[in-house]
């Protein structure tokens, strides 16, 4: 196994003088960037816990058609609520909206604002969200809502993720809705997908509960970011989860995420101790988390609580959001990563958002080495999967693979 205290040797000079280059030429820029986003962002939260703060008097004058009592809060004898939900806590004042502005105060009782109320509807391939060891080749139904529990610097669903639901173009589909357009699409299970499952709780339970009565499957796709207890009943209804995990520094998180990592992984732990299939996805961003030995960290960290079997997912960065004038991520990085991850012992290994690089969409065989599912973006090109063993040798192949 590599040493992942230490950088690779075999990286060529123009590679490494490339990314010097790059960080030379923007850090000086993102850090100005980043001064001023967290002057904005964090100075009215120097009194109050963490990062949570509501947004003041922002709540409806009175509830409307996608709107219920949430389920997790605790009452205080102010009229404020603490929302007992996610890591955040926020304490929420009469009339105010909470940090992920899907959850409001109205006569001291907190309500979510965003039940039924989805701002995207999609039939999506299932390699798609990415989910490359379950049910692959298969439709699956995607839902969001708006909303967010992070503040992402370089979010590329901002124009939903950080919006209000009452800002965003919205579909009127209840939870039996969404059940029988997934059925009607021939969809195999419905993604949460898109902003952030987390934000829309109440929502993807009660979809999530009635789907698997019809014998569909349930997906996460989060950034993982909610207390245990309403994680351990959603494990309840979950099949299958791809949780982003952004970075491996509690000050990257802070910075570029306002929030924490240690609940993130805590996330990813209580989900493989219940049973729930996980994909890890790690965007590298230049500059901000493109730092080869917190990789190898965070790599060492999955093949020691996960296990050499979790597929983990490098994704390229493009330029969105607050964070435009950073360059994408250089191919040669996220091919390097790759490298690491593997040395480290996991099996499955992948980098997205590279067109053309088939080799890192490819599930080889951890025995034998041959290919046995090769892929073209989303499109499966070849399957030599059988049943749940390689087509060539038989070796088991970590996943879920029948409906």
């Amino acid at each position: 196994m590599a040493d992942i205290n230490n950088d690779r040797d075999d990286s060529t000079n123009e590679g490494r003088s490339r990314r010097d280059f790059i960080r030379r030429s923007i850090t000086g820029v993102a850090g100005f960037a980043l001064c001023g986003y967290t002057v904005n962002d964090f100075y009215i939260q120097d009194n109050l816990n963490e990062f949570s703060r509501s947004f003041r008097n922002d709540a409806p004058d009175d509830l409307w058609k996608w709107s219920r009592e949430a389920d997790y809060s605790e009452a205080l004898s102010d009229g404020s609520v603490d929302c007992t939900l996610c890591p955040h806590r926020c304490r929420i004042g009469v009339n105010d909206r909470g940090f992920c502005r899907t959850r409001v105060n109205l006569n001291g009782r907190l309500y979510t604002v965003v039940y039924g109320n989805a701002c995207a509807a999609h039939v999506d391939p299932v390699e798609k969200k990415p989910l490359f060891h379950f049910l692959p080749g298969s439709a699956i139904f995607s839902i969001a809502a708006a909303g967010c529990n992070l503040r992402c610097l370089n979010c590329q669903n901002w124009s939903i993720s950080q919006f209000k639901p009452e800002d965003t173009r919205n579909y009127d589909l209840m939870p039996d809705r969404v059940v029988e357009l997934s059925i009607q699409s021939r969809s195999l299970s419905i993604a949460y997908t898109y902003s952030e499952p987390v934000v829309f709780y109440e929502y993807a339970a009660d979809t999530a509960r009635a789907a698997k009565e019809r014998g569909l499957r349930n997906v996460w796709v989060s950034a993982g970011y909610i207390n245990e207890k309403p994680l351990r009943e959603a494990c309840d209804f979950m099949d299958a989860a791809n949780i982003d995990l952004k970075g491996f520094d509690n000050n990257f998180y802070r910075k570029v995420c306002q929030a924490s990592y240690e609940p993130v992984l805590n996330t990813l732990v209580t989900l493989k101790d219940k049973g729930v299939w996980i994909e890890v996805t790690r965007l590298i961003v230049p500059v901000l988390s493109d730092d080869l030995k917190e990789i190898s960290l965070m790599c060492r960290w999955i093949y020691d609580n996960l296990g050499p079997d979790a597929p983990l997912h490098f994704s390229r960065f493009h330029p969105a959001y607050k964070v435009k004038y950073l360059p994408p991520t250089p191919v040669e990085l996220l091919k390097e990563a790759r490298r690491r991850a593997m040395d480290i012992g996991l099996r499955y290994v992948y980098v997205g958002n590279v067109p053309g690089y088939m080799e890192g969409q490819t599930t080889f065989c951890p025995n034998c080495k041959m290919p046995v599912i090769v892929r073209a973006g989303y499109t499966i090109v070849k399957n030599n999967l059988k049943g749940s063993g390689c087509g060539e040798c038989g070796e088991s192949i970590a996943g879920v693979w029948e409906g």
